[in-house]
């Protein structure tokens, strides 16, 4: 009755992990419908839940009795006997295991299914820290191409500032596009919704964008080490053609990040198993994931909902109930049987009349007896060790999860702080960029400064989607750790 009951615990739980996302309501292409999704698609946890599945069947084998055996004899001729001739004989035998084998055996398979589910559930977590790693890699890719997008429309607004000053008739003539600059810049223009859209993809993770848009952009710098220009009110042509450099570099940048989001949605596609091609919808802006950590609750959560840990757990009852059954098998097994003999008439006057063709019937009881005591033994202390090795890797286990979850901790404080870093750098940029944009219109600064405060501005912009998207991967490994959600 408790594995029946148990069978019905893992039965449930994979009516609840495809249920689950169904009893909320889902916005399409959300990041809960793509785990939804995921968990519905992908071979992998398929094949896991299909093993699981079969695991299950073994449980009925394991305590089932031996078939019966049934034995027939003939006789070539028939053989005389006081009762008549004897044609044939028939025994049919039932063989039964000592008392608690089966329900061993039975404990045993349970557990063996429920490491099976263990390893379903890892399987599962590990595809969706996968799809949500992905996923924010994509946000992060978009989140950069909108940043280099409004950079560049910064850069057109800069060049006809220096196109203005090229053509002014003097030094002392009046710039009255500065002003607009400055508006501009204050509220640099985005496009709605998905950005790259447009483009035909995005990029893969945020190591590959940054590489394709470097965060200091070496050229450029090298461009911009000399002097430039003089701090007189009157531009040159110079300006204009290094305004046009820069620009070329970060339509180059949107290339490579258009280019790259292709590859990312055919990963991202890969583990929903569809086709490769299909557009990936992500949110207009990256957000930064909210949650309080508690140490105890989190590590409670680790100890009773990790499924390495469970499996460990499953895995050292099972060698458990198999030294019990080991145990049991040394004990002898009986058998409970009849045996039937067919018994024609004789002709023999020496045979009863009463007697004479009579059928007979024998109860039968058979033991056998488990003297070589050597094997079962050994067998008991394999199963002793093998338990004993269990609890030791559940320990170690344990000991790296706890671990794992300190680095992941601390490594999560230092992503908040360079979020928080660089949101303060970025708006600080964007002040000295309004500010260095009227003295560049005056004539008081050169646009050797200028070109770099906009790279400041868009490193800034580029290192705080990286840092949020490594933070919210963070976040979800960090679920996968304690196979919980914690951010809601």
């Amino acid at each position: 009755m408790r594995n029946k009951i148990k069978i019905q615990i893992y039965i449930t739980g994979i009516t609840l992990l495809f249920g689950l996302f169904p009893a909320f309501p889902q916005q399409a292409d959300s990041l809960s419908w793509y785990l939804e999704t995921a968990a519905r698609n992908n071979p992998l946890i398929n094949s896991n839940f299909a093993l699981y599945k079969a695991s299950l069947e073994k449980i009925p084998q394991a305590g089932a009795y031996a078939d019966p055996e049934l034995d027939i004899g003939l006789f070539v001729k028939p053989m005389e006997t006081l009762s008549g001739k004897q044609i044939a004989d028939f025994t049919l035998m039932q063989m039964f295991p000592w008392f608690g084998t089966r329900k061993a055996a039975r404990n045993e398979a349970t557990e063996m299914s429920r490491m099976a589910y263990e390893q379903f559930r890892e399987a599962r977590n590990n595809l969706f820290y996968e799809v949500k790693s992905q996923w924010y890699q994509l946000c992060n890719l978009n989140e950069q191409y909108k940043n280099t997008q409004a950079n560049l429309l910064l850069l057109e607004q800069l060049e006809k500032l220096a196109l203005n000053r090229y053509s002014a008739p003097s030094a002392n003539a009046p710039t009255p596009t500065a002003a607009p600059v400055a508006t501009v810049v204050a509220a640099p223009p985005v496009a709605t919704g998905n950005s790259m859209d447009n483009m035909g993809g995005m990029g893969n993770s945020s190591q590959t964008a940054t590489q394709g848009i470097p965060a200091g952009n070496s050229s450029m710098q090298s461009m911009g080490a000399g002097s430039m220009g003089t701090s007189n009110s009157s531009g040159s042509m110079s300006d204009v053609l290094r305004i046009q450099i820069e620009k070329a570099e970060l339509q180059n940048n949107l290339e490579i990040l258009a280019s790259n989001r292709i590859a990312a949605e055919a990963r991202f596609n890969a583990l929903l198993n569809r086709k490769q091609d299909m557009r990936i919808a992500v949110p207009d802006s990256l957000e930064q994931l909210h949650f309080l950590i508690d140490d105890q609750a989190m590590t409670d959560s680790i100890i009773t909902a990790n499924p390495m840990l469970s499996m460990l757990e499953a895995e050292a009852n099972a060698y458990r109930a198999k030294a019990i059954m080991d145990k049991k098998m040394s004990y002898p097994m009986f058998g409970i049987g009849l045996q039937y003999s067919f018994v024609g008439k004789s002709n023999n006057k020496m045979v009863m009349d009463d007697m004479n063709g009579m059928d007979m019937f024998m109860p039968m009881f058979k033991i056998s007896i488990p003297i070589f005591r050597k094997k079962y033994q050994a067998q008991q202390k394999e199963s002793q060790h093998y338990r004993r090795a269990s609890e030791l890797k559940y320990e170690n286990t344990l000991n790296e999860l706890q671990s794992e979850y300190q680095t992941v901790k601390q490594q999560l404080a230092d992503a908040a702080r360079k979020i928080a870093l660089y949101k303060k750098q970025q708006e600080l940029s964007l002040s000295t960029w309004q500010l260095i944009v009227r003295e560049f219109s005056a004539g008081t600064t050169s646009l050797t400064d200028v070109i770099q405060v906009e790279r400041q501005l868009l490193d800034y912009g580029l290192k705080k989607s990286e840092a949020i998207a490594e933070y919210n991967t963070m976040v979800a490994g960090l679920e996968k750790l304690v196979a919980t959600s914690i951010n809601e």
